[in-house]
């Protein structure tokens, strides 16, 4: 990864404006435009086509404790306070981020530079949708105005320029060595445990999360490995959080926690999962399998169940038929959930009813995080934990920041977990767990060549 510069940021102040000035460009590499600025930076990338690609900061927004969402949602009121931008929707200002996956959430090892929320208006940032790209550049202060940003945006405008439509994807950075924690005898003991809590009455599910360090042969360039994963996981999510120089966190998720429209709702229940088969009638076997399960239809159920007991609070619930949604490398049985809100809400406040789901943590959720705290051996930070963003009218979209990793210089973390239940097998699991590392290791060993966007 070439070096980033981290740069000043800001937070909010009463009397500041946000002035904003978009203009079209032609196509340019995104990758190309990231290795060029500096830090904070920030990627996200919808299986619908809308890519949003930032760096510096114009507003952070940072919290913890019990009340981050809260205070996210009035820092971010403020901000949004009086603004001045021009530009098509696709541009409109959004907060681009996510949370760790504790409110007490400690910046340390991998996890140096990332609080426990974290949010980025990008300075300079380039929007592509239906085929269309777009350079935005924006100032948040007291004395910001129109002239002054349209001068910015066309000096930048100009110093992009040169920038290319494609650039040449170099090769992996090669992986020296992985160690997992905990090995297999450990979490062989944890899901013993674990499952003797839920024989016990006190505990339903709990999800167990294992860590693999890997040592990379050269310096990772994580734009890179993430154009690698667009080609790989057209399907899914993209997102880049990259706060600082010390670390980045990355990855393709292919499950929504939320999306939210004014007063439509749409999430998802994403548990269980079997490997993709060899041939056509294996792959079928497989998925087959994962419907006939008692064991993983019953992990699935307590999903649904406690998204729409969340939910239906807010408004009217609606359950979507169960399907399988298969990706390169593993298959889920995937739930679609809606809701149509009574009232006004905020992405935020959704987010803060759903986090962490059974999908992630367990049931019921404060006696799974206790044991998931006094199980795990390292610190989880902001995996499996909401990615994403949202705007001034509290519209938004974020996945659950799993198939994830942190990453700098020539170490990388990757994180990976399952479901235990009551007849969770330790052996079975471990197998279950393995290839959620694949999506990123496998482009770490062995990415192909080619160009990029």
């Amino acid at each position: 990864m070439e070096p980033a510069h981290r740069e000043e940021t800001t937070g909010p102040r009463t009397g500041a404006a946000l002035v904003g000035r978009t203009c079209e460009i032609p196509d340019v590499s995104y990758r190309a435009f990231l290795a060029s600025q500096p830090a904070p930076r920030v990627h996200w990338a919808a299986p619908d086509g809308l890519e949003v690609v930032g760096s510096g900061a114009a507003v952070t927004l940072t919290a913890d404790g019990s009340d981050r969402f809260e205070s996210l949602r009035r820092g971010a009121a403020t901000v949004f306070e009086t603004v001045d931008r021009s530009g098509p929707p696709e541009t409109r200002p959004r907060l681009l981020g996510g949370l760790a996956f504790n409110e007490n959430h400690e910046e340390r090892g991998p996890w140096t530079g990332f609080p426990a929320a974290s949010f980025t208006l990008p300075r300079v940032q380039l929007t592509r949708a239906d085929g269309t790209t777009w350079l935005t550049v924006r100032a948040y202060d007291t004395e910001a105005t129109g002239e002054r940003v349209a001068a910015t945006l066309e000096r930048t405008r100009e110093d992009i320029a040169d920038l290319p439509v494609m650039r040449p994807s170099g090769g992996p950075p090669g992986v020296l060595e992985t160690r997992v924690t905990p090995p297999k005898d450990e979490w062989t003991e944890q899901v013993e445990q674990a499952t003797g809590y839920i024989r016990s009455g006190d505990l339903r599910k709990v999800v167990l999360a294992t860590a693999l360090e890997v040592d990379l042969a050269d310096d990772i360039d994580v734009p890179d490995v993430l154009e690698r994963l667009r080609r790989t996981y057209p399907n899914c999510y993209r997102f880049l959080v990259q706060p600082g120089d010390d670390g980045a966190f990355f990855g393709p998720p292919p499950e929504r926690l939320v999306r939210m429209d004014g007063r439509r709702v749409q999430t998802e229940a994403l548990a269980g999962s079997v490997p993709r088969g060899e041939t056509p009638e294996k792959d079928a076997d497989y998925a087959q399998s994962m419907l006939d399960s008692e064991k993983l239809q019953h992990e699935q159920q307590l999903v649904v169940d406690a998204i729409r007991n969340q939910l239906e609070p807010l408004g009217d619930v609606h359950e979507g038929e169960q399907d399988v949604r298969k990706l390169t490398n593993i298959q889920h049985l995937q739930t679609p959930i809606t809701a149509d809100l009574d009232g006004e809400g905020h992405v935020l406040d959704i987010l803060e009813a759903l986090h962490p789901t059974p999908a992630v943590g367990g049931l019921p959720p404060d006696r799974a995080w206790e044991v998931i705290r006094e199980t795990e051996s390292f610190e989880r930070g902001w995996y499996a934990a909401p990615v994403g963003w949202f705007d001034s009218n509290g519209d938004g979209e974020f996945a659950v920041g799993i198939r994830s990793g942190v990453a700098g210089g020539t170490h990388a973390t990757l994180f990976a977990g399952c479901g235990i239940v009551a007849d969770s097998d330790p052996d079975e699991e471990w197998e279950e767990i393995q290839p959620k590392y694949r999506p990123i290791l496998d482009e770490l060993e062995n990415g192909a060549d080619g160009p990029d966007d």
